[in-house]
């Protein structure tokens, strides 16, 4: 990070007369109230964000700073604050320089981007400080990133722009270079999937789930206590790349494959690497009667080795959801569907990461003046999971939501 920001430094100074400066944040108050078990986010296997009860917070208090210091460098900060209980603290989310280049006369254009980011991969979390205008819970997809896949690393995206070739048709390649990743997909396999709406700040940690097997006296207790997502163990590069069809006024396709190169037989201070990967595929788009469908898929799996060479974890992974949303006047109604699984994969005794389910949200917004909504969501969640029986809980386990949030973005 220091040297990340000494590149900023240095970019800035060189025309420190001509920056021009952008802030907008967001403050979501929310109620919510919960019936189901301990939050994954309290080492539980609970699948939302809060305990089995009632909760006044501040969901999310984001703020995005943006500098432009000529017509192809910029600079964004995101800084996001929660004070719910859990995670009380305030820190940085995303930091990055962004390049944006000029078309060539071909109607070739250049971008590039360095810093801490998330990988190419959200079609509905595009709001300030990585909100979703959509709803207030995130996708099981989003939830995962917002929890463990972040970066350290390059963006390079080479875009073929229709307009200069008498097209509606754009098209986009991205390649992605990283590093601190390497216990992407520890909590996807001890929790299993949820859904979530708080981003990991860089600073924290994660509580793994209390199991017979990561307890003192289990085959995983080496695992440290806390995760830390954005550890660089190996000192190994990972690599995302995707392609993305644009259709300007229809919508766009978006594919990619995520793999962070991890070498997991290395394990520090009771931090494993894990060898992720996966593809995945999205679709946002205009449909009759000014409906927005979006759909994301993703696919993949991840390894833990144990000290001694033997799989500890090897799971594979999905998750598919698909939302539909309407806006009228000063309303929107959105409602999401999602499948999710896990296959566990290794021998690892009382450590059972097997897990399917389906999920439903239902979400309305009203905009009451420019910046302010008041927004109210309903989530269900049906998951079959063996591992429910370690925390006394029946196997197939059937948790609700309630949420109802004041936003105001500015």
């Amino acid at each position: 990070m220091k040297t990340l920001y000494g590149l900023i430094l240095l970019a800035m100074s060189t025309n420190a007369n001509a920056l021009e400066h952008e802030l907008k944040g967001i403050i979501d108050l929310r109620l919510t109230s919960v019936d189901g078990v301990d939050s994954y986010f309290n080492g539980g296997l609970g699948k939302f964000r809060f305990n089995n009860d009632e909760r006044l917070s501040v969901a999310q208090l984001g703020l995005t700073y943006q500098v432009d210091w000529d017509d192809f460098w910029s600079m964004k900060t995101v800084v996001n604050g929660y004070l719910d209980g859990v995670v009380d603290n305030v820190g940085i989310t995303e930091l990055f320089v962004n390049y944006k280049g000029l078309p060539f006369d071909s109607g070739y254009r250049i971008d590039g981007r360095v810093g801490l980011m998330y990988p190419d991969i959200t079609l509905e979390n595009l709001a300030t400080a990585w909100a979703s205008p959509y709803t207030l819970s995130y996708s099981n997809i989003n939830s995962w990133l917002a929890e463990e896949v972040r970066h350290l690393g390059t963006k390079l995206s080479v875009t073929r722009l229709g307009k200069y070739h008498q097209s509606k048709h754009d098209f986009n390649l991205t390649s992605e270079f990283f590093v601190n990743n390497d216990t992407t997909g520890a909590m996807l396999a001890w929790h299993g999937w949820t859904i979530g709406s708080q981003q990991t700040l860089w600073q924290n940690t994660i509580k793994t789930p209390s199991t017979p097997a990561l307890d003192s006296g289990g085959s995983l207790e080496g695992q440290a206590k806390r995760s830390d997502p954005f550890l660089e163990l190996d000192n190994r590069i990972g690599t995302h790349f995707s392609a993305e069809w644009n259709w300007n006024g229809n919508g766009k396709v978006k594919a990619g494959y995520y793999d962070n190169n991890a070498d997991t037989r290395i394990v520090k201070h009771g931090q494993y690497t894990w060898g992720t990967r996966f593809s995945h595929v999205g679709i946002k788009w205009r449909l009759p009667l000014r409906i927005e469908l979006l759909s994301q898929m993703i696919s993949g799996d991840t390894l833990m080795e144990a000290p001694t060479g033997e799989d500890a974890v090897n799971i594979k992974y999905s998750s598919f959801n698909v939302l539909l949303s309407r806006r009228w006047n000063t309303h929107r109604f959105s409602v999401r569907f999602e499948d999710f699984s896990v296959s566990d994969r290794d021998l690892t005794p009382e450590d059972n990461n097997n897990e399917t389910g389906n999920s439903y949200t239902v979400s309305y917004r009203y905009q009451i003046n420019k910046g302010w909504f008041i927004h109210t969501e309903f989530n269900f969640i049906d998951s079959n999971r063996p591992a429910h029986e370690y925390i006394n809980a029946e196997q197939n386990l059937i948790e609700r939501q309630w949420q109802l949030s004041s936003r105001y973005f500015f």
